[in-house]
């Protein structure tokens, strides 16, 4: 069975969702979760399920403290679901092509450093977008810019704040990001 590895940073909302998805299949299992925030509350959302945790700093994660962490784990696939540091490259060289991220926008939009979450949702309302949505992509040295592998838009109405972009998005991570991560695992040679 594949193993996944899940690396967030805040309340774990998709981390939680990926773990259910893949609790009734035999597809995947995840095996770790990854943090550097030692308050995060997908702490608590991994233990309700008896998945194990690592909590890390920033500067254990450039040290290589975390790959050895994430080699004992064996991971097929390494999922970020609301990771806010940028990976070391010494992970994204042991993991090619195996390390996927979500993004709040219809990427190259409003991508880059510092561009997540409601920093992204208050720039498409401020641009007076008519639509946006999510992309999952490969994950390379560089912010947002590995190659897509899915993408899926909503219509914005010019009545919607940040917060009803935020909701609109929500419900697309939630409804598609699973089935993206079990036909990457079940597409893979």
């Amino acid at each position: 069975m594949n193993k996944i590895v899940i690396f967030a940073s805040g309340s774990g909302t998709n981390a939680e969702n990926i773990i259910q998805y893949f609790e009734s299949k035999d597809v995947a299992t995840t095996a770790a979760v990854f943090t550097n925030n030692p308050i995060a509350k997908v702490i608590e959302r991994a233990k309700k399920f008896h998945i194990p945790t690592e909590i890390f700093s920033k500067a254990e994660l450039f040290e290589s403290k975390v790959l050895q962490k994430l080699n004992a784990f064996q991971p097929d696939l390494i999922v970020l679901a609301g990771f806010l540091l940028k990976l070391p490259e010494d992970i994204i060289e042991a993991y090619p092509n195996k390390i996927i991220n979500i993004h709040p926008a219809l990427l190259p939009k409003y991508g880059g450093k510092g561009m997540y979450g409601m920093n992204v949702h208050k720039a498409v309302v401020e641009n007076k977008e008519k639509e946006t949505g999510i992309t999952i992509h490969f994950v390379n040295e560089n912010y947002d810019e590995g190659n897509i592998i899915f993408q899926k838009k909503v219509a914005l109405l010019i009545s919607d704040t940040p917060e009803v972009v935020a909701e609109k998005i929500h419900e697309l991570e939630q409804k598609y990001f699973p089935g993206v991560i079990e036909k990457l695992l079940t597409s893979t040679p």
